[in-house]
């Protein structure tokens, strides 16, 4: 039980290692209806290659078009996960309605150059500002009616690009923050924890653990060997025997991760503040890692305060991070639920995204 109750207290990612199934009646098949073209672009900020697949349709031209960003982890340009492809879907259905979609491999994934979990938050804010650029140049696109979809941590990173750059046409937020990073990640842990049944001790005796290392590296700067060593001798103290001394080195070395420690720092009110275009905010009412409540609340005050009234903020019920209708919201749920994406969605997402750009 002991040992049950570390994992709890000490799980800041949730991850399954679950058998994939094949069922995944959503996945388009060929032929498809429209142009597919796989595209290499490069980012000149980090002076890296970026591959990726662009779809359009087949007859016309002067298109909207959305750039899909992934959520954390290296995804492919499908952000594959469990046999589910939730990009090829989202792209097969957004091209089908007229709108061009870029979908991009993450930094060291699929054809993609560069090493993922040694980039911070800001690198893959310059990887989609490259993919942005790049649609700039495509003589098959409507220049002023580019957008981005970000999933997630794509989430954060839309809304950081569209207060710095007035050409971006709309933003959809799916499963994005509102609250920051160190906020998010214990009112996940909370809520995952209570929803799996651990006893409310354990709960308050994780979210103590927890805030003491965000702490120290809500106070860290940027050298992240010193704040492995920090992360290290705190764990220690806080665990002592109870865990292994590689176990803490593992922890201290993943809570160390670039990406991380800048989203564990940033506040996305700061770019939703800035944020004056065209805004869709969908959640899940079953999201366990970025709970809908608390974080459409303060986006859309966010976006009210500074004056944006071309909001829609959409809480959806039975939907889970991923955008499948669900039962619990719980991680282990995603791999035996057989649809990818909710239909609803897709179509809200559409409708939304053609009015618009019409």
């Amino acid at each position: 039980m002991k040992t049950k109750l570390l994992y709890f207290i000490i799980a800041t990612i949730i991850s399954c290692n679950l058998y994939s199934q094949n069922n995944r009646p959503q996945e388009p098949k060929e032929p498809f209806e429209y142009s597919i073209e796989n595209v290499v672009f490069k980012n000149n900020i980090d002076s890296i290659y970026l591959a990726g697949t662009l779809t359009y349709p087949k007859m016309g031209s002067n298109f909207p078009a959305v750039i899909l960003i992934s959520g954390s982890g290296p995804q492919d340009r499908n952000s594959e996960l469990m046999n589910h492809k939730p990009f090829l879907i989202i792209a097969d259905y957004l091209t089908k309605k007229g709108i061009a979609v870029l979908r991009v491999d993450d930094r060291g994934t699929g054809e993609s150059e560069g090493n993922y979990n040694e980039t911070g938050l800001y690198g893959f804010v310059n990887d989609t500002k490259s993919a942005f650029e790049f649609l700039k140049n495509r003589k098959e696109i409507n220049h002023s009616k580019i957008g981005l979809i970000g999933h997630s941590l794509g989430g954060v990173i839309a809304p950081i690009i569209a207060s710095e750059n007035t050409e971006v046409s709309f933003i959809v937020i799916l499963a994005g923050s509102g609250i920051r990073g160190d906020k998010l990640m214990l009112l996940q842990k909370e809520k995952i924890e209570r929803k799996m049944g651990v006893p409310e001790a354990g709960i308050t005796q994780g979210q103590n653990y927890m805030k003491g290392a965000y702490d120290i590296i809500i106070k860290s700067d940027n050298n992240k060997t010193q704040l492995q060593t920090e992360l290290k001798n705190y764990f220690t103290k806080v665990f002592g025997a109870m865990l292994p001394k590689s176990q803490i080195q593992t922890i201290s070395e993943q809570l160390s991760i670039p990406w991380l420690t800048d989203f564990i720092k940033f506040d996305p009110q700061t770019s939703l503040s800035k944020t004056k275009c065209p805004v869709l905010a969908l959640n899940g009412l079953n999201d366990l890692q970025v709970p809908s409540k608390e974080n459409l609340e303060a986006i859309e005050k966010a976006l009210k305060e500074n004056g944006n009234n071309d909001i829609e903020i959409k809480q959806l019920e039975k939907l889970n991070h991923l955008f499948q209708e669900s039962e619990t919201g719980l991680p282990n749920e995603y791999v035996t639920i057989e649809q990818t994406f909710s239909p609803k969605v897709l179509e809200l997402m559409t409708e939304w995204i053609k009015q618009r750009t019409k």
